[in-house]
């Protein structure tokens, strides 16, 4: 007979008790997501570690931080803190990061081919960057994050049809760009 595991409201009502162990099954449970979203977002991965231990060390200090009550659920909430601290790191260092690395694993490209392609992934995540902020983080949940578009719209604090327009916007700026480096490739 496989055990339930402890879901997170009682993994936070634990450690609102004192409970060390249940704050460390928290983090183990959800570091890799948020640290992904992090990632996503920072495009480097020392100042993306460093803003998932911030929120989790918010919440360690303080975890009545979190109210059951309000109707959240803790994921959602938790997101909200990490897309926060993201962005105020954001504007601390106002200079855009290319990713680290981006790599393509696709053994049937020829070395042009695979250099054009590394330079559009590169590219990309270079203007994923350099969208305003609350078109980044729309386009990171719903496409990276893979949550809908309720979850996302809850964790921006705006309504779903908002999320879409963000959405619509941060696309159609992406696109254009795209073009404009396709077109000069071609040239």
């Amino acid at each position: 007979m496989a055990t339930e595991l402890p879901d997170d409201e009682y993994l936070l009502r634990q450690i609102q008790e004192g409970d060390s162990a249940a704050f460390a099954t928290l983090v183990k449970r959800h570091t890799t997501k948020y640290y992904n979203l992090a990632f996503r977002y920072m495009a480097n991965h020392e100042s993306a570690e460093d803003v998932v231990q911030i929120a989790f060390l918010k919440l360690f200090e303080n975890p009545s931080i979190w109210n059951p009550k309000k109707g959240v659920k803790f994921t959602t909430w938790f997101y909200r803190i990490v897309v926060n601290l993201c962005l105020d790191n954001k504007k601390k260092y106002r200079t855009v990061q290319l990713p680290e690395t981006l790599e393509i694993s696709d053994g049937k490209l020829n070395q042009e081919e695979e250099t054009l392609a590394q330079e559009a992934k590169t590219l990309l995540a270079f203007e994923i960057a350099s969208l305003p902020d609350r078109q980044k983080t729309a386009l990171i949940l719903c496409f990276y994050e893979e949550m809908s578009h309720k979850e996302a719209a809850e964790i921006l604090a705006v309504s779903i049809p908002a999320l879409q327009s963000l959405l619509m916007r941060a696309k159609e700026t992406l696109k254009i760009k795209m073009k404009e480096y396709l077109r000069d490739i071609n040239e």
